[in-house]
């Protein structure tokens, strides 16, 4: 079997800049909800078996205590918060197993399914359904692969390292040395996408970088700079690189069969009523019934 574990978070961001706004039968927007939702009947549809969702519900981590200014809720559209809880019941009803994050993040539990998926000798390859760069530490092989399903692209490790210049188990010095903006964190001065890929290409992990660049077995632009700065920085390096670890340890599910998608729960008909979306409803009454059969 195959294992398809979705970033239910960026689903919703993408489809509510994406699509039309939507109203249900209360008012409320829920656009984006009805789009994450066709968005899942399209996989199934598509033959896949076993599916689970990752989101943030809520949006502050245990990461906000290890650094001040890492993201937040500030500035997300009103609107699009409104709809974290709402996808989260739809997809339930759904029949879709979804694990809500708290103190973690959805990032953190695709990390944990992913331990958990890869686990099972019955799982022939992992799909983690998601663009984000942080995910690309979890790649192995061609076993556990990102999946960008916009664009139709599978990144497996050899990927990885043609797009980063690293390894997957690297990726969090990467990030860790160029920074990044999206979750908060600077990163290092003078460190960026071509420098960090160059070193850690070498070296691996940024413990394993020498202080001076005169003993650097890479050859790389203002090096004795870098090198200087990652002397003077390097415990912020490293307190970088614990924000860009994703955890595995986050709470997600007991057995792959838990993933398995049978059909929706009993509400399902109900809520596809208020949200105005008796097509979807078809469309996975039909799935079930072929699943059943």
């Amino acid at each position: 079997m195959n294992v398809f574990l979705v970033d239910g978070t960026y689903e919703l961001f993408r489809h509510f800049y994406a699509v039309p706004a939507s109203s249900d039968a209360d008012g409320n927007e829920i656009g984006a909800v009805r789009g994450v939702l066709g968005s899942i009947v399209l996989m199934l549809e598509d033959g896949v078996t076993h599916v689970g969702v990752a989101t943030d519900h809520v949006i502050e981590s245990f990461r906000n205590e290890l650094w001040p200014d890492y993201k937040t809720g500030e500035g997300i559209d009103p609107v699009l918060r409104a709809q974290f809880h709402p996808l989260e019941e739809a997809l339930v009803a759904m029949g879709i197993m979804v694990w809500p994050m708290e103190e973690f993040e959805a990032d953190d539990g695709l990390a944990s399914a992913t331990v958990k998926a890869s686990a099972d000798e019955a799982v022939e390859q992992v799909f983690i359904c998601t663009p984000d760069k942080d995910l690309a530490q979890c790649v192995v092989g061609d076993r556990v692969v990102q999946f960008d399903r916009r664009a139709g692209l599978i990144r497996d490790a050899d990927k990885v390292r043609e797009k980063f210049g690293v390894s997957p188990q690297s990726i969090p010095d990467y990030l860790a040395l160029m920074g990044d903006s999206a979750d908060g964190y600077p990163g290092l001065p003078g460190w960026g996408a071509k420098s960090a890929s160059a070193v850690l290409g070498c070296y691996g992990h940024i413990e394993a970088i020498p202080d001076a660049a005169d003993s650097w077995e890479v050859k790389v632009r203002g090096a004795n700079k870098l090198a200087q700065t990652l002397t003077e920085q390097r415990e912020a390096a490293l307190k970088f690189r614990e924000l860009a670890t994703l955890r595995k340890d986050a709470p997600v599910f007991d057995s792959v069969d838990q993933l398995r998608w049978v059909g929706p729960r009993g509400n399902f008909f109900d809520l596809c009523v208020k949200i105005n979306a008796s097509g979807i409803y078809r469309r996975v009454d039909r799935l079930a019934g072929q699943r059943r059969s």
